[in-house]
């Protein structure tokens, strides 16, 4: 008991030197991609930790589609307001489905957040939160950092491993930073 209560004290410890010793990113450790006009990036793990130390002024913002949202997972903090849709149509030559634009974004943002928010913007692995940062500093947005390797993370490329291209590299899910399955309608996408 008294090494579960060690651990509980040690966590937050850890969460706030993390974010305060943490140099973060340069526009150069980003892969173009994932780079955004504002140039405000952290990892997911950096994310947790800032959200941790200051719930009430930072913001986790999930751009996901909302089956990702709902079927993959999520941070329990974060609201889903997606960027794109998925579409009943393939590309053959991407060979991937076709997803537009979500044209109520930028106003759906706004409804739930202040241009002066800090928000910490996740997709899968950092394309589409880049984008979304994008979006919204065209719009006076001036705080928001993408989250360069998401909720999923990147593709581990161990050749000749069966886990090849699969999502295990970073990102929140493979982080230690909590997620859940469980709904909340107030964080849920709901047109």
């Amino acid at each position: 008991m008294q090494k579960r209560r060690l651990i509980l004290c040690v966590i937050p410890f850890f969460l706030l030197l993390l974010t305060f010793y943490s140099t973060g990113f340069s526009k150069t450790d980003v892969p173009e991609k994932k780079q955004t006009t504002l140039g405000l990036y952290m990892t997911a793990l950096e994310a947790f930790s800032k959200w941790h130390v200051d719930p009430n002024s930072v913001k986790i913002l999930d751009v996901r589609t909302p089956a990702e949202y709902v079927f993959v997972g999520h941070a329990p903090m974060a609201v889903n307001i997606p960027i794109l849709f998925f579409k009943n149509e393939f590309d053959k030559e991407k060979n991937k489905p076709l997803m537009p634009l979500n044209e109520n974004f930028v106003a759906e943002v706004k409804k739930k957040f202040k241009e002066t928010d800090t928000i910490l913007v996740m997709c899968r692995s950092g394309g589409r939160s880049a984008y979304a940062v994008n979006l919204l500093a065209e719009t006076g947005f001036k705080k928001v950092y993408s989250i360069v390797d998401g909720f999923e993370g990147d593709k581990l490329d161990i050749e000749g491993s069966y886990y090849k291209g699969k999502r295990l590299v970073n990102g929140w899910k493979n982080s230690g930073a909590p997620w859940t399955y469980q709904l909340n309608s107030e964080l849920l996408y709901l047109p």
